[in-house]
């Protein structure tokens, strides 16, 4: 730091004190050595350098006194100019080291393109953008008491509900398959591949993959869901136990079915269900859709729901004009309340095609349980029927323009069809830990 100007003028330099003979012959006072105080920073007022010396006895050209007071005055320069410089190459340092970690930070910085899941943060943020978190066994077995709740079997798995720490609820599907040599690398890749395919879709009236578990000892697959609380649709449309589904409850299901899988054929690559059924659609609080994907295998069909096991016949492959058809024949099943099941095991193109081929009155075929209907939107919705059900693939709608001809036809857009109530998973989710990848 240089003194002041108000102190020092150009003329009284410290080298010009020292070396230039006095202009008068009279004594003058020594001049003040002021190194120490015009360098230090200015805690208190300055010091002028009109103050008179300490000493007034020495000459002000004095031989012996002048080289020893310049060695002075260089030596405590160089004392408290170091810690200076010291200081000023610490302070730049200091905010190098920021500016860095702002960029990496910035750089680094995770960022959620799921709509629905704005908010997130830390290790979920994270889990959206690369995946799913992989989630440890013993969190699981704690979540679902020690895998006693079973709610649902399949064929190459089981179903089990769990309650978090929060009271958050979850579904934990695990693979019938206990042993790791019968775990082959084919039904590892359908496993990955599974994952990767359900992790995409985040949609509202989907129940979405919130985490998975892969261990070997003991041999563990699993897959963490979202639970949806009223059962599946096949339970209320076919079971006298559960709770009724009136005319509106149908239509709004059907939008939610619609709706979903209409944006899943639209993600890229599009995302086709291998088995969708009444009884993968599972229903919220306020019965809303869900679509289900919760099986292993893709040629899995057997499901069984409470006491009653049935053999629901196999869709056709996993595409989107089979989804198409799938939905033709779930909005049919809706509509009539029958169950798309054939004691001679025929495909379910000859099941659908059997009613629709019939003089029968329409009006003759709507559930008989359904105590109020539209009979103005029932030949506008068995037309959508049709064309989902035809013969031909190609000839069958996509699930936009059946998304379009519905909601002309009930008036009920996507919000309309979305569940009021979505758990929080999310937050909970937060104090289970995830293994390094």
């Amino acid at each position: 730091m240089s003194p002041s100007p108000s102190s020092l003028s150009p003329s009284e330099s410290p080298s010009s004190i020292f070396l230039t003979p006095a202009p008068s012959p009279l004594p003058s006072p020594s001049p003040e050595l002021a190194p120490a105080p015009a360098l230090q920073p200015p805690v208190d007022p300055p010091v002028s350098i009109s103050e008179p010396p300490q000493s007034h006895n020495a000459p002000a050209n004095s031989p012996a006194s002048t080289p020893r007071q310049i060695s002075n005055e260089n030596s405590d320069s160089k004392h408290h100019i170091f810690p200076i410089l010291i200081a000023s190459i610490g302070g730049s340092l200091i905010v190098l080291v920021s500016v860095l970690s702002i960029i990496l930070f910035r750089n680094s910085k995770v960022v959620s393109v799921k709509p629905w899941a704005t908010g997130l943060s830390g290790q979920l943020q994270k889990a959206f953008v690369t995946g799913v978190p992989k989630l440890k066994r013993s969190e699981l077995e704690a979540a679902c008491e020690d895998f006693s709740n079973v709610i649902g079997t399949f064929s190459d798995g089981t179903v089990y509900k769990g309650t978090l720490s929060s009271g958050v609820e979850i579904a934990v599907t695990s693979t019938a398959i206990s042993s790791r040599e019968d775990w082959s690398k084919n039904l590892e890749t359908q496993f990955r591949n599974k994952i990767d395919s359900l992790s995409k879709v985040n949609h509202k009236n989907f129940v979405n993959l919130i985490g998975y578990c892969e261990e070997n000892m003991p041999f563990t697959r699993m897959m963490v869901f979202e639970y949806v609380p009223n059962g599946s649709l096949f339970e209320h449309l076919h079971i006298q136990e559960a709770e009724h589904l009136d005319w509106g409850m149908r239509l709004r299901i059907a939008m939610g079915i619609t709706y979903c899988l209409e944006h899943m054929h639209q993600l890229t690559p599009p995302i086709a269900h291998r088995n969708l059924q009444s009884c993968s659609v599972y229903l919220t609080e306020d019965y809303a859709a869900k679509i289900s994907d919760f099986s292993f295998l893709n040629n899995a069909t057997a499901a069984k729901v409470g006491s009653a096991t049935m053999e629901l016949l196999e869709s056709p492959s996993a595409d989107a004009e089979s989804n198409v058809y799938s939905f033709g024949v779930i909005l049919f099943e809706m509509i009539t309340g029958r169950i798309p099941y054939s004691i001679d095991n025929s495909s379910l193109a000859d099941w659908a095609s059997d009613y629709l081929k019939r003089d029968q009155p329409l009006k003759e075929m709507v559930d008989p349980t359904l105590k109020f209907f539209q009979g103005d939107d029932l030949e506008k919705l068995f037309e959508v029927v049709k064309t989902c059900v035809n013969p031909d693939p190609k000839e069958r709608p996509t699930m936009r323009e059946v998304a379009a001809k519905l909601k002309e036809i009930t008036a009920m857009g996507p919000d309309g069809a979305t569940p009021k109530l979505s758990p929080l998973w999310w937050a909970e989710l937060e104090i289970l830990s995830t293994e390094p990848s």
